[in-house]
């Protein structure tokens, strides 16, 4: 057990002060206002629901920084898309470990609590398959136990190499599966992360895209989702809405909601290239919006529609994607100015008036936990205890009163403001840094320098 007194704490339905909360068990057990601190308490300033990041390649961490050279023609998706493939080409397990267990840490210290890793890296290079067929999903795992990260993993199924089920090119090799195979690894990955995770870690299943996958495949693997998470990607280019139309004859958005039971269980991530009757019909289809602000800036996917899909009562989440830059207030600042730039207008993503900092930040920890199967994003009596403090007295927040700190920590703070996290009880994050920093950092470096020399 342990108890964290607060100088304050954002509930769902307020600020309170002075605050001890009671964590048992991973939960939150007791919450009380107007108190004195104890002994033993965990003293912090000021305590929030903690973000799930939605939508994680967490290999791709370690290619940050080597697309960003322009080559003869315009760089889009597609070319970026060619040099990822070259790079996956060579990663060993204990190199794809030791990745994963940077980005984990980092996102803990940019004050994320769980995780949902779209993991679609299998096979070994050329596309053999391991011996173990988990192997880089046990990666995975052993990453997040050492970081302590709330975990909701996502087998991908990848099983074509265009729309009209298009051969798988070279670089697509290690993702290759078909139905029976995914099945199998899926059931395989929920044994080993009941018996080596947390209870709170979920094992879901990600179809790719409408185009690495088919609507008879689609339709096969919904069996297995069994009420776990269930993302796809969509609609993220305007080639893709292009290809689809041409291969089944309608948009990917509206193709899927027409096609499939979507629901408050799956997670559509991007959706950027939607009409206005798409965004309305997937906003009140209940599934959650995973939007990657930083990285469809990066790759020039294209803002999402904002306004007219909070109208429509949608629910979104936010993630890191490709992990070129793990920070959370960036990816709430770069998710508004977005939508700023395109409409020539300020305080924009909110449903009426009020807060846009409160309205980015707490959807995003409601959506956000949602899209993870997580019980958490509020700070309330039996939820998990998914949190996080922060240091009002840092001179980008010290002047704002409380219903400003959002705002503050969306659009002024850096991320190193953040001072503790805890993911469903596991403290990680103590004075702003990982309990395990260190010796992750050294088994990055040494998985990056052994990486260099091959490609």
């Amino acid at each position: 057990m342990q108890t964290i007194f607060a100088s304050r704490a954002r509930t769902p339905s307020a600020w309170l002060h002075n605050v001890r909360l009671v964590i048992e068990a991973g939960r939150i057990r007791s919450i009380d206002a107007n108190q004195t601190p104890q002994g033993n308490d965990i003293m912090v300033d000021t305590l929030l629901p903690a973000l799930g990041n939605l939508h994680s390649h967490s290999f791709q961490r370690a290619m940050a920084g080597m697309t960003e050279f322009r080559r003869a023609g315009q760089d889009n998706f597609w070319t970026w898309r060619s040099l990822m493939y070259r790079f996956v080409a060579h990663l060993t397990p204990e190199q794809y470990e030791a990745i994963a267990a940077l980005v984990f840490m980092e996102m803990l210290e940019a004050g994320y609590a769980a995780v949902g890793e779209f993991h679609y890296v299998h096979h070994q290079p050329g596309g053999t398959t391991y011996d173990n067929v988990t192997e880089l999903s046990e990666r995975v795992f052993a990453a997040a136990g050492e970081t302590g990260i709330g975990l909701t993993h996502l087998p991908v199924l990848y099983s074509y190499g265009g729309a009209g089920k298009a051969t798988l090119g070279e670089g697509q090799s290690r993702f290759a599966n078909n139905v029976d195979d995914f099945a199998a690894l899926v059931t395989q990955a929920r044994a080993r992360a009941e018996a080596t995770l947390p209870d709170d870690a979920r094992v879901g299943m990600a179809p790719h895209s409408l185009r690495a996958t088919c609507p008879e495949d689609l339709a096969r693997i919904l069996p297995l989702q069994q009420g776990n998470p269930l993302h796809l990607h969509i609609a993220e280019q305007p080639r893709e809405v292009a290809d689809i139309m041409e291969w089944l004859g309608a948009r990917p958005v509206e193709w899927l909601l027409d096609n499939a039971p979507v629901d408050e269980s799956w997670c559509l991530v991007h959706a950027t290239h939607m009409t206005c009757t798409e965004t309305r019909d997937m906003a009140r289809s209940g599934a959650v919006a995973g939007l990657c602000p930083i990285t469809e800036a990066n790759l020039g996917d294209g803002p999402f529609n904002g306004p007219q899909y909070l109208a429509s009562g949608g629910a979104f989440g936010i993630g890191s994607d490709s992990n070129v830059r793990v920070a959370l207030g960036e990816e709430l600042r770069m998710l508004e100015y977005s939508q700023r730039l395109r409409d020539k207008a300020r305080n924009v993503i909110i449903p009426g008036e009020g807060s846009v900092g409160a309205a980015l930040y707490l959807g995003a920890a409601a959506g956000g936990a949602k899209a993870l199967g997580r019980d958490a994003g509020r700070i309330e009596c039996g939820a998990l205890a998914d949190l996080v403090a922060i240091d009002s007295s840092h001179h980008t927040l010290m002047a704002l009163k409380d219903h400003q700190i959002l705002d503050g920590l969306c659009f002024a703070a850096p991320d190193r403001v953040v001072t503790d996290v805890w993911s469903a009880g596991r403290r990680q994050v103590q004075n702003g840094q990982h309990v395990r920093r260190q010796a992750i950092l050294d088994g990055y470096h040494k998985a990056i320098t052994e990486l260099l020399a091959l490609i």
